[in-house]
């Protein structure tokens, strides 16, 4: 079952990407009390990740902000040292990296997927969300091969 809005997001350990190296974070820990902008790519440093996606939220993060969103956050199944990486080389610091190697939270979503074909294995999905205090204020889910409404740009159209 994927997630819905109104749903409470799934309490699995992600890790979050730090100067000081990997950190591990409990969902349910890092999104309580707050608004956070939540991006998930299929991969960092893949062509529409890297070019469009985290761009996009890098250009718009203090649009984001000015609209109650407290944190912006993407995710990916990697690890802490590749995100970190790639928000090294292109992001920012208004973004933290959430790192789901193992694709449990994806998976936990309902909103995993199998690149297998490209030889990237098991990933997620591409979509975007609003998590408020916990549950899905906003949930935009892109079909496959598409990069349109998970986009900073729409996500601010929604704000």
């Amino acid at each position: 079952m994927t997630i819905a809005v109104g749903d409470p997001i799934p309490d699995v350990k992600l890790i979050k990407a730090t100067a000081e190296g990997p950190q591990p974070v409990q969902a349910s820990e890092f999104f309580k009390g707050r608004r956070v902008a939540l991006f998930s790519v299929p991969g960092a440093f893949t062509p529409t990740c890297s070019a469009r996606h985290l761009p996009g939220f890098v250009d718009k993060a203090q649009d984001l902000k000015s609209k109650g969103i407290d944190e912006i956050a993407a995710t990916a199944v990697n690890d802490a040292f590749v995100l970190g990486a790639w928000n090294s080389a292109s992001g920012s610091d208004d973004i933290t990296m959430l790192a789901d190697g193992n694709a449990e939270f994806v998976k936990a979503l309902g909103l995993d997927a199998d690149f297998g074909q490209f030889g990237m294995g098991h990933r997620g999905q591409r979509f975007s969300m609003v998590v408020n205090d916990g549950k899905v204020e906003q949930l935009n889910v892109e079909a496959p091969g598409d990069f349109k409404v998970s986009s900073a740009e729409h996500m601010l159209e929604q704000l």
